[in-house]
């Protein structure tokens, strides 16, 4: 056995189906108990118990326990990229699992990554950034321009109190269902606070997509066209 980072044992704990569905599932930024991770999952609770003490042991999942209940989500924002990463790959490499009705419509849209926004709304909002020099890109990544600052600070969020935080401030998110770029990082989270403390749009309760009300719709178009 060669010495490094063994690839295997990570794709070992995502490969099995079960678990797949699970973390699928926590890439919505919500904990979960264990009972709802089973009904992901479709496996018994005792079954879905094995699962979770595997990711818990791999790292990839942390608990946390809360009155009678006990909370399961991603360890990191690490793993999540990583989760984002294998979708992209699947979704390039013909691996798909086909889901008809409306909801694949909606999640195509607007949906959340972990804790921003992603879908096409994402995409053309980035892109939009992009295109009002609001981002730049350079060699150390994604960076907020002054413009970008006046446009945030637009927004509502601080951008001062973001960048005391820790993790970056602006990130590329490639989008799985667009295959294009969308907007990461605690500036990416802060968008999707405000689109919905705003009452813009809401998360749907039964899958992770953003659903925009008219108005919300609305006033989106009129970001993306400042």
């Amino acid at each position: 056995m060669k010495d490094g980072p063994d690839i295997a044992r990570i794709a070992n704990l995502i490969g099995d189906p079960a678990r797949a569905n699970m973390l699928t599932a926590l890439m919505s930024g919500k904990a979960l108990t264990a009972t709802e991770l089973a009904n992901e999952a479709g496996v018994t609770q005792q079954t879905a118990s094995s699962h979770l003490r595997k990711l818990g042991e791999g790292q990839l999942i942390c608990a946390r326990k809360q009155g009678r209940h006990r909370y399961f989500a991603l360890a990191d924002e690490r793993i999540a990229r990583s989760l984002e990463a294998l979708m992209d790959l699947a979704q390039n490499t013909g691996h798909i699992r086909t889901r008809t009705g409306p909801k694949d419509a909606r999640l195509r849209e607007a949906r959340v990554c972990y804790n921003h926004l992603a879908g096409q709304m994402a995409t053309r909002l980035y892109d939009h950034m992009i295109g009002r020099d609001y981002l730049k890109l350079s060699v150390g990544g994604l960076a907020l321009t002054e413009a970008g600052e006046s446009f945030a600070r637009s927004l509502g969020i601080d951008v001062g109190e973001l960048s005391g935080k820790r993790g970056l401030l602006c990130r590329e998110c490639l989008d799985w269902s667009e295959r294009r770029s969308h907007l990461a990082g605690s500036l990416g989270r802060a968008i999707l606070t405000q689109i919905i403390d705003r009452g813009w749009a809401e998360r749907d309760t039964n899958s992770r997509a953003i659903l925009f009300s008219a108005r919300g719709r609305a006033q989106f178009e009129r970001w993306i066209a400042a």
